[in-house]
């Protein structure tokens, strides 16, 4: 597999790190959030069959997190972003 940073271009996936499940959203209020609720936050993940948004670490390269949209089955790779674009403006 093959991920197209967009920064350094189409890179191996042994320079990226998995990160997690992009589609979780944190609670919205963290303080007021009870133990079940956090417990679902951090520790229960989907593992789905077909697309799937994830958080993936160019660790070997610019070092960038990125969202990546991917067929969980066959791999392939429907779209690449930036997960915060605004830290990267006006860098490179």
């Amino acid at each position: 597999m093959r991920i197209a940073c967009p920064w350094c271009g189409p890179r191996p996936l042994s320079e990226f790190t998995y990160g997690g499940d992009a589609a979780k959203t944190r609670p919205k209020a963290p303080e007021a959030a009870g133990l079940e609720t956090w417990m679902d936050y951090v520790y229960l993940r989907k593992n789905p069959a077909g697309r799937h948004r994830e958080y993936w670490h160019h660790g070997s390269g610019c070092r960038c997190w990125l969202i990546v949209t991917r067929d969980t089955v066959t791999h392939e790779i429907e779209h690449v972003a930036l997960a915060a674009p605004q830290m990267r403006e006006g860098k490179k």
